[in-house]
């Protein structure tokens, strides 16, 4: 809400400058409004007239009075003042704001306007191997991306979630290789299995036993390469036991995201894009532009590369096979297209890339696939035309991308924007952003918990490898939580009934995970802690929801009490005196908590714009923080005046309004006890 106030200050000095001192549009300077070091000079400052000063040759303090004078009424603000060292300070009107906060009608206060570019943006998240069940790592994507997906659409910006399945990729081909040359099974004994057991957990073990399979003997790596062969290529029983197990994961990783309230539009299945010659597309444009092109000699003969212009890194992607071996000169290019013939995973993503942006010429077939958390459709990629349907939304052709994938891809990452630059495509290149992130490990006391021994107590944190079966399963890590939550639900309500405690148990957990994996800034490797993420107390998500709880009980009590509930609220102070908002030491530190609220709006902006959810985090838990402190400051049942128990309810209400969006802005939904 407070951007509304800023624009309408903007607009009124920009029209002031314009007036006063006849410069051109382009002459004026950007307006920067700052927060002054005490509430008493006011709540906006703006240093303009310092940047006039030379232009002008006056004292800054000189200007700032010739502005405010000149300045008319502004929408929502009480007073403009000039302060002795030059700043334009700006006071809102208190109980306007206040009540503009509640959804007053008729309140004097500036219009709305659009917080981000309503241009349509991808955001592409999850993208799990379906090879096994996802892990701790994986949720630290999920819940970034989604998190960003969230803040987007808050600010006005239409937007395309997209869920890529790698399901012709190695991790895939390492399972069929278990089910084919371990477990010699066929498709229907495949089926059975999945029909007969948690599939995801069994393809999790399956896919370390084949690990071990292979350190036993390189050789078998050989198996690994016709199996891959086989998938791509298609119409065999390999390739048909590969699609049935990418199917059958990604439905069992869709409901554990659904756990923690993550939905797609779209998942983009590789398969297809083979298939339907994205790739060949792809291919021919950076052949034929020398962006890419065939090595004679050396190890990577017989290879398509491309030259990399910049290495941020200083070393290949982890699980780069192309470049392990390379040295030199040879680690300059990027293997596009094996020796063998088989496309690498950059390759077919540049080709998935190019289609985001709308710049292949060439789209996908589509199907219904699974109904989405919302109620309307899921719908996937195919390369068998028919699965149409009129209500089908049109996908792709995005003016912005967001690729959300580890920091270890960052090298390839670079590639897919060297890609499109090299084509001539640099605005899109620019708009082709990698929201990367650190790795998540766990603590020690957390590893020991989830019965993790010969841990190496000398580091910090326990690393985990889901190559070697090592590591948490998301849905134990949930199913965890919320048992442990289910414990002190019990103990604080006892006589709440089974449903409701699990449903609140349920909530607790998913704030727990989702809180704790925004709350750090991306670059931090973070060392998840069961007991940290789930605490009542300090900087977690349980705390985060109770504060709200809290704030929903005094209404509670208020209603039953005085018949006074948050929607009387609103209408109720048009005509009540707003005495406890005026300046001093009481209404400062009440008004205080009221403009805390209000900046949800201009947070949830920075967290865009420097693309970082701990932001918005960050902002939740100080927010939560000022409301215990003025809770216990000024009681509201028991002061006896009305209009100051109206005021200061008024002002909790905007709070838990605005908390209560912070959090669905993370995912993280409030139940109504804890």
């Amino acid at each position: 809400m407070i951007l509304r106030f800023h624009a309408a200050v903007r607009a009124a000095l920009t029209d002031t400058l314009l007036r006063v001192y006849a410069l051109e549009p382009a002459a004026i300077p950007a307006i920067v409004l700052e927060a002054p070091p005490t509430r008493a000079m006011g709540d906006l400052a703006c240093p303009v007239a310092f940047e006039l000063a030379r232009r002008l040759r006056k004292a800054p303090r000189a200007i700032a009075a010739e502005i405010v004078a000149a300045l008319g009424p502004i929408a929502g603000i009480r007073q403009a003042v000039a302060t002795p060292n030059g700043y334009v300070n700006v006071f809102l009107d208190r109980a306007a704001a206040v009540r503009l906060a509640l959804g007053a009608p008729g309140v004097d206060a500036p219009a709305p306007e659009p917080l981000l570019p309503a241009e349509k943006t991808i955001v592409e998240h999850t993208a799990i191997n379906p090879n096994k069940a996802a892990h701790i790592g994986h949720l630290r994507n999920t819940t970034l991306g989604d998190t960003l997906v969230r803040l987007l659409r808050y600010g006005g910006v239409p937007v395309e979630v997209q869920n890529y399945i790698d399901d012709t990729g190695v991790q895939v081909a390492d399972v069929v290789v278990g089910f084919e040359h371990l477990e010699h099974k066929t498709l229907e004994e495949v089926r059975a299995i999945a029909d007969s057991t948690r599939f995801d957990y069994y393809c999790w073990d399956l896919y370390a036993r084949v690990t071990e399979w292979y350190d036993a003997d390189r050789a078998r790596l050989s198996v690994r390469s016709a199996t891959l062969h086989a998938i791509e290529h298609g119409g065999n029983d390999t390739a048909a036991i590969g699609a049935f197990v990418a199917d059958r994961i990604v439905r069992t990783h869709l409901a554990t995201m659904a756990r923690l309230n993550v939905d797609y539009d779209l998942l983009t299945w590789e398969g297809d894009i083979l298939r339907l010659k994205f790739w060949a597309t792809a291919f021919d444009l950076l052949r034929d532009s020398g962006t890419m092109f065939k090595q004679t000699e050396g190890k990577l003969a017989g290879c398509w590369v491309m030259p990399i212009e910049e290495d941020p890194t200083g070393a290949p992607a982890a699980g780069d096979v192309e470049a392990d071996a390379l040295d030199g000169d040879e680690q300059r290019e990027k293997v596009i297209v094996r020796s063998d013939g088989t496309v690498t995973y950059v390759g077919k993503d540049i080709a998935y890339q190019y289609w985001k942006l709308g710049l292949l010429g060439r789209d996908f077939h589509y199907r219904p696939f699974a109904t989405r958390l919302a109620g309307d459709t899921l719908w996937a990629t195919t390369s068998t035309p028919g699965g149409d349907r009129p209500d089908r939304p049109t996908f792709g052709h995005a003016h912005a991308v967001y690729n959300v994938i580890d920091t270890r891809q960052s090298y390839l990452q670079k590639l897919l924007k060297q890609a499109l630059a090299t084509l001539g495509h640099r605005a899109e290149a620019d708009r082709s952003t990698h929201f990367s992130y650190e790795m998540v490990a766990l603590s020690h006391r957390t590893a020991r918990e989830l019965g993790y021994t010969g841990q190496d107590e000398s580091k910090p944190f326990v690393e985990v490898s889901g190559r070697k079966g090592l590591g948490v399963k998301a849905d134990d890590l949930l199913d965890r939580l919320i048992a442990k939550a289910r414990v002190e639900v019990e103990a604080r309500n006892p006589a709440m009934s089974a449903e409701e405690t699990l449903r609140t148990a349920t909530m607790l957990g998913v704030s727990a995970v989702r809180y704790f994996l925004v709350k750090f800034t991306r670059t931090k490797m973070i060392a998840f802690d069961m007991d940290e993420a789930l605490a009542f107390e300090g900087e977690s998500g349980p705390y985060l929801q109770y504060s709200v709880v809290r704030a929903q009980n005094i209404f509670a009590k208020l209603a039953a009490r005085d018949g006074v509930t948050e929607d009387d609220l609103a209408a109720r102070l048009a005509t009540t005196p707003a005495d406890a908002l005026e300046p001093g030491d009481d209404g400062d530190a009440l008004w205080g908590l009221a403009l805390e609220a209000a900046r949800l709006d201009e947070v949830v902006v920075q967290a865009v714009r420097t693309l970082e959810p701990a932001v918005l985090a960050k902002y939740a838990f100080g927010l939560a923080q000022a409301f215990n402190a003025v809770y216990h400051r000024f009681p509201i049942l028991n002061e006896e005046r009305d209009a100051h128990r109206l005021w200061r309810a008024a002002v909790i209400s905007a709070y838990r309004r605005q908390l209560t969006a912070a959090l669905a802005l993370m995912g993280i939904d409030v139940p109504a006890r804890m």
